[in-house]
């Protein structure tokens, strides 16, 4: 009770001395998820934890299911500081800070372990650390997952059954070419465009984890997933540069500290419903196949991709070699 005397004292001192109506900052947060995903439940999650955490201090509001613009919309307007937190896939990111296509390289990460421990260690601060240049502060990795292949014209048992097909990919170099080298014909696309372009047949597929494919409804549009598994990704929860250090010391440390916890949380819900998606899906009339040998897959775009990034970023076979010394700790 006392604690709410001394902040309803603290906002009529800040009327008195500064004129202002609030002593709270608002900040919108913008995603592509709807709120039932991982990545829109975490974002609630942190909103509210984070008002929680601040005593009403700082306010956030949620903007689920592309309202504030697909994914290039938002990385461009968390850089301008019209959008306050984004949540956004890696690619998005690697369009104006190539380095971090690392993480989006196939079959760089051997497990969901292995790519959280790098997300979470030296490697993921460096790399988030990268996106200052761009006036945008990462505060932490939350988790898109091991990506699949869906489409409607028949399942996926080998590079060859990908000949020839449309296959929309997020926009970065490493899936482009991976989908080049294999045969098939790679456009990309926002996520907020791929609903209708499968619906229209402007592509015959696509590929993603299993609870966006869940969450994205694209079981209405396709026939076919295959548990590909060919590369990770992670999708980066960022603030506006200028607008993090307006915020106060213990501020900043509370937003990247929640952000921390609910990435773990959204990371563990994945696995959680990983099951119960698939069943799901195959309710909706997937038809789903997932003994998949990597090797053919491995052999034609593994080294041709990891050595592209190589070529085209100075400094990138080195984050290349640490990402693979890393071994989980198990």
């Amino acid at each position: 009770h006392m604690k709410r005397i001394l902040a309803a004292a603290a906002i009529t001192m800040g009327l008195s001395f500064s004129g202002t109506a609030s002593a709270e900052t608002v900040l919108k947060l913008g995603l592509i998820q709807p709120p039932n995903d991982s990545i829109g439940l975490a974002a609630s999650e942190f909103a509210r934890l984070v008002k929680e955490r601040t005593n009403g201090e700082i306010d956030i509001h949620v903007h689920h299911n592309g309202e504030l613009g697909g994914s290039p919309q938002l990385a461009e307007g968390v850089r301008l500081g019209t959008i306050d937190i984004i949540i956004t896939g890696s690619p998005y990111w690697s369009r104006f800070e190539p380095m971090l296509n690392v993480l989006d390289l196939p079959y760089i990460f051997e497990s969901y372990e292995h790519a959280h421990t790098v997300a979470d260690g030296e490697i993921g601060t460096e790399l988030l650390n990268r996106l200052r240049k761009h006036r945008v502060q990462g505060l932490a990795y939350y988790e898109i997952g091991f990506r699949n292949v869906t489409n409607s014209k028949g399942p996926i048992h080998t590079p060859e059954d990908l000949k020839g097909m449309k296959i929309r990919v997020s926009p970065n170099k490493a899936h482009t070419l991976a989908f080049k080298l294999l045969g098939a014909n790679p456009v990309a696309m926002s996520f907020t465009e791929v609903y209708l372009a499968l619906q229209t047949g402007a592509v015959d597929g696509q590929e993603n984890p299993v609870h966006i494919i869940a969450t994205g409804r694209l079981s209405e549009v396709q026939k076919y997933l295959s548990l590909t598994q060919h590369a990770y990704s992670v999708s980066i929860i960022a603030m506006n540069l200028a607008k993090f250090k307006g915020l106060t010391e213990e501020q900043q440390k509370i937003l990247i500290d929640t952000a921390h916890e609910t990435a773990l949380g959204q990371r563990k819900m994945n696995q959680d419903k990983q099951d119960g998606y698939l069943a799901q899906l195959r309710n909706d009339g997937m038809e789903i196949n997932g003994d998949i040998d990597p090797a053919p897959f491995q052999a034609i775009i593994k080294d041709a991709v990891w050595q592209a990034f190589a070529k085209d970023n100075k400094g990138g076979q080195e984050y290349i070699d640490r990402i693979v010394a890393i071994k989980p700790k198990s």
